[in-house]
């Protein structure tokens, strides 16, 4: 059996125990996602849901002591270097990753010490 992907539907990240308002603050303000409400099964876990034009990136919530990991979702968006600009401007330091033919990529982490990548293929 092949196992055919359609398409990424969520990424998880984690933030610390009673963060969402912080972490609102940046991806609705700063990035300018879209929240989603939650499933009512899964309120209670606490975190945030967002939309991220064809996929969701959840928010939980946990001890993240000593959390600096290398994971992280990869966002394909468009004008990169006015998006890198702007990030800039709002305070949130970005970082140059290694190249990619035919990709423009950077890296930032969010206010939890998430990673996250923007990308743009180059034309």
């Amino acid at each position: 059996m092949k196992i055919c992907v359609k398409r990424i539907h969520h990424i998880q990240i984690c933030i610390p125990f009673g963060k969402e308002a912080e972490a609102r603050s940046f991806y609705t303000d700063v990035l300018g996602f879209t929240e989603i409400e939650k499933p009512a099964s899964l309120k209670e876990n606490g975190g945030l849901w967002y939309e991220a034009r064809n996929a969701e990136l959840h928010i939980g919530v946990e001890n993240m002591q000593s959390y600096n990991s290398k994971c992280h979702p990869a966002f394909e968006i468009e004008n990169i270097l006015a998006a890198r600009s702007y990030l800039e401007a709002h305070g949130v330091q970005t970082k140059e990753e290694k190249p990619i033919p035919g990709i423009i990529r950077f890296s930032f982490r969010d206010p939890f010490n998430n990673r996250i990548e923007f990308l743009e293929k180059e034309l």
